[in-house]
């Protein structure tokens, strides 16, 4: 019944998000470029990682992380309206103008790290199923992904980064497929055992957990590419659709964790970021093969997507005296080192305080912006000054997931 339902739900949504008439609309082509950087295998990775840090406590533990994601967009959708139509207007030396081109620099680092991020998940994923010693893990798993990074800049050396755009895109319909069938299972799972006892950790909630949930901040990162499509879409599109994106992964985000609950005290114990395969195949083997092909997809077409970011930003820094080559290049030797000289825990917590940077200088241009042109009123721009604190705490105090 349990890979019934999984491969019945999986089927299902990936179909209709392929070729239903929906998945052709302006609002969902919008959509799925901010919700498929949001959605890589974060999800995955949270379950153990909250389990273990707050044990029962895990679902509003991940509440919290998406009710300072959805505060950060909403600062990221009041820059696309306001700073957007402010940004014609300014000199090329207007201190706004500097704030803007220092953020940009900062998403640029930003992506760049997650890329790697990204991409050592992918290796740990592929790699937990074989029987690598312990010793050669690490390295063979490093030297994986650098393959990954070279191949990513070998295929910009025809000047055109249109060729991986696409790529990044591809696999968002059988990624949301593959969430649906393991949510279905975990549902019918819960469905067959009800009215049984369930033995659940205690609840942890304290302050000491709070570094390591703002360490996990790249887990729910992704909606500020709304901010980034104006080629694409209107201003009210952007706005709109990210508010669609962020609603989506936070029901994703909580459904799985909640109806990961009869399974938290083995997700306490799960050992490394790929821990969650040994979890799902405690309720049926065929989910341990969902979470792998799910995870290996978004890993990689996140990546992509962050790499095209990367170059593009960069490109757009220098003001067009770095080309695609070069600036994929440049990208490509940061993600690089940080690969080498990171652990797949420490990477995120990395890859965290690098977005919470950017974040942090989204909502100082925010709130500059507000008082410039007396858009918004006194409580968003409280809010503003809140959300750049929270930023600045996550970029300083943010915690390795290993600590």
């Amino acid at each position: 019944m349990i890979v019934a339902m999984a491969v019945i739900a999986g089927l299902i949504v990936a179909a209709v998000l392929s070729f239903g008439k929906f998945a052709r609309s302006t609002d969902w082509r919008a959509t799925v470029t901010p919700l498929a950087s949001i959605i890589g295998s974060g999800f995955l990775i949270c379950g153990p990682l909250l389990a273990r840090e707050f044990g029962s406590g895990a679902v509003v533990a991940m509440a919290a992380l998406l009710a300072i994601a959805y505060a950060v967009g909403a600062v990221i959708r009041f820059n696309i309206v306001h700073i957007e139509n402010l940004a014609p207007a300014l000199s090329l030396n207007d201190p706004i103008a500097w704030a803007m081109r220092v953020a940009q620099v900062m998403l640029a680092i930003a992506y760049a790290v997650s890329v790697a991020y990204y991409l050592k998940l992918l290796a740990e994923f592929t790699m937990k199923p074989l029987a690598v010693p312990v010793g050669w893990h690490d390295l063979l798993a490093n030297a994986f992904v650098t393959l990954i990074i070279v191949a990513f800049t070998a295929l910009t050396f025809s000047g055109d980064i249109r060729k991986i755009e696409h790529a990044a895109h591809a696999s968002v319909s059988v990624k949301l497929g593959i969430i649906a069938g393991l949510l279905a299972g975990l549902g019918t799972w819960w469905i067959m055992r009800s009215g049984l006892p369930l033995d659940l950790p205690p609840a942890q909630l304290s302050y000491s957990g709070i570094p390591l949930l703002l360490g996990l901040l790249i887990t729910v990162q992704g909606f500020e590419t709304s901010r980034y499509l104006g080629g694409s879409y209107d201003q009210l599109t952007r706005v709109r659709t990210m508010r669609y994106a962020q609603w989506l992964s936070s029901a994703i985000y909580l459904a799985f964790i909640a109806l990961l609950t009869p399974f938290l005290r083995e997700a306490q114990h799960a050992e490394g970021v790929a821990g969650i395969l040994d979890i799902m195949e405690l309720v049926a083997p065929i989910l341990g093969i969902f979470v792998l092909i799910g995870a290996v997809s978004s890993q990689l077409s996140a990546a992509i997507a962050d790499s095209i970011g990367s170059g593009g930003l960069m490109i757009e820094v220098s003001r067009r005296k770095l080309g695609v080559r070069s600036a994929f290049i440049a990208a490509s030797a940061l993600s690089i080192a940080v690969v080498w000289l990171t652990n797949p825990f420490s990477v995120i917590a990395l890859s965290s305080r690098a977005f919470a940077l950017f974040y942090a200088m989204q909502a100082v241009l925010a709130l500059w912006v507000s008082f410039r042109t007396g858009a918004g009123s006194w409580a968003a721009r409280v809010g503003f000054a809140v959300v750049g604190l929270i930023c600045v705490v996550a970029a300083v105090a943010g915690a390795p997931a290993e600590s």
